[in-house]
């Protein structure tokens, strides 16, 4: 399978199963398209290939070495899994109520409660014992707002320090905050021990304060940005200014560059995810499109300037990549990734927590549900009908399995706008960065 597609003028045709990148000019690109047609349309490309000329002998030669038109890779079975991550959900409570917030304001259709150092501590000796011999070990503090129960985050992160050498492990550690309330001690500790940092800003104030509002129904911006300056501006460290576009801010290149242009240069933007009334619609995307290609130049512009900044959905690696099960299982939630309820029940992943359907069972016992998990090995591109024949499936891995369900009530069954969106996304991604080693070269 290939696919052919233009990015600034410029041709491109990508080889899916081994991800090679081929540039072309016009002739080469139009052959190619043709190429593509016949090999959806079940036609023979070997026959198209002998009866083309020198260029068809080019595309030939490429095919001959694999690296068009490859087949996909039979019989091999993949690894058995290894939990290596958990999202630790220190809080269900928040100090805001977003407008489009899955976890309902942080409570997840269920009370408001902070976890307890000894169900946190558990956590931690279950990841330990369920890594196998995995070294490196990833844990997310999450909520609600998680910084609600810094106490317990210290305790945690102190106790997981405490026992990684006797147990042959090295924690890293993430916080996921609103950074709506943030102390100096609480900015410092984060700076020191936190691998990685994620603050949700959404843009322009006004956007923010539309759907980002605390409990009393005001707006949080000028409060948010002001802490996240002073968090994360002078950090060394990873960090990600994470936002949530809608429907009601198809300008959202917009609201990156606001972040970028106050000096924050991890950014990542997410298109909601709801039936609510600011949901994205189909009738949406050409509107969306335009707006990520307006991104992509001044993305690029900028960093052809030496004033870029990092974009999470226009990161692709044209070498190595991620590996065949990363590409195949994608998040790996329920296989490699799990949650943690306050009270010590096991989910897949965050978005699934309160949903006992696929509660897989809890820190203070073994074993997980075997139906619940069989859901999640199952989840990959080898088993949904629709990523089979699409090109993008060894990028997107499927989607997210939480949207499919929320939107389709099927894990197997991909979420069509955030496929759209996200064949988009990779367009301009793999265009950007491959015009970019042309002129490094």
């Amino acid at each position: 399978m290939i696919h052919t597609f233009k990015h600034g003028g410029t041709g491109f045709v990508l080889d899916v199963e081994t991800g090679s990148v081929h540039v072309l000019d016009d002739e080469a690109f139009e052959a190619a398209a043709r190429l593509e047609e016949i090999d959806n349309g079940g036609g023979d490309v070997d026959e198209a290939l002998c009866k083309g000329g020198s260029l068809m002998e080019e595309f030939a030669e490429l095919k001959k070495a694999g690296l068009l038109f490859s087949s996909p890779e039979e019989g091999q079975a993949l690894p058995e899994n290894v939990i290596k991550a958990m999202c630790l959900h220190l809080a269900h409570d928040c100090n805001l109520r977003c407008e489009y917030c899955f976890a309902k304001g942080g409570a997840f259709a269920g009370r408001r409660e902070l976890m307890s150092a000894q169900t946190a501590k558990a956590a931690i000796d279950y990841l330990i014992k369920v890594s196998g011999t995995r070294r490196n070990l990833e844990i997310d503090f999450f909520g609600g707002e998680p910084l609600l129960n810094f106490e317990v985050l210290k305790e945690t992160v102190s106790y997981a320090r405490s026992i990684e050498t006797a147990h042959g492990k090295n924690f890293r550690f993430t916080v996921t905050t609103n950074a709506y309330r943030v102390t100096d001690e609480m900015r410092d500790y984060l700076d020191k021990e936190m691998n990685n940092i994620v603050v949700s800003i959404d843009g322009r104030p006004h956007i923010h304060d539309a759907v980002r509002k605390t409990a009393g129904g005001g707006g949080s911006y000028e409060r948010v940005a002001s802490n996240a300056k002073k968090m994360l501006l002078n950090r060394e460290g990873e960090y990600y200014v994470r936002g949530t576009f809608t429907a009601d801010n198809l300008d959202f290149a917009e609201d990156v560059l606001h972040v970028a242009n106050m000096g924050f240069w991890g950014l990542s933007i997410e298109p909601v995810v709801t039936k609510g009334a600011n949901a994205i619609k189909e009738e949406h995307l050409p509107a969306i499109f335009d707006e990520y290609e307006r991104l992509a130049a001044e993305y690029a512009r900028r960093r052809k300037d030496g004033n870029g900044f990092t974009f999470f959905h226009f990161m692709v690696d044209l070498g190595a990549g991620p590996c065949r099960l990363k590409r195949i299982r994608g998040c790996g939630a329920g296989t490699e990734y799990i949650a943690i309820s306050p009270t010590g029940e096991i989910y897949p992943c965050h978005q699934f927590v309160g949903q006992s359907v696929y509660k897989m069972g809890s820190v203070y016992e073994t074993g997980l549900d075997e139906g619940v998990a069989k859901q999640f090995e199952e989840c990959n591109v080898l088993n949904m009908e629709d990523c089979k024949k699409c090109w993008a499936k060894y990028y997107c891995s499927g989607g997210c399995a939480a949207a499919n369900v929320n939107m389709n009530g099927d894990m197997l069954q991909p979420y069509s706008i955030g496929c759209a969106m996200q064949k988009k996304r990779l367009e301009l991604a793999i265009g950007m960065a491959a015009l970019e080693q042309m002129e490094d070269a």
